[in-house]
């Protein structure tokens, strides 16, 4: 099944891993975020990637 929705939960600590592994989905300020009216299916291998390798496990998808 697609990944429609990906979102990033409170105690991100902007470590910027998952800007390195999928920059077309998450952007890097303060703390982390997902960019809006990206095409997350054309990412899922990367997305799945970013929320397995995030040391605090704030990066959710459905």
């Amino acid at each position: 099944m697609a990944i429609t929705k990906v979102w990033i939960e409170e105690g991100c600590t902007a470590c910027g891993l998952c800007e390195e592994i999928c920059p077309e989905v998450f952007k890097l300020d303060d703390e982390a975020s997902v960019i809006e009216g990206v095409d997350y299916s054309n990412y899922e291998e990367q997305i799945k990637e970013a929320a397995e390798s995030c040391p605090v496990e704030v990066i959710k998808y459905e």
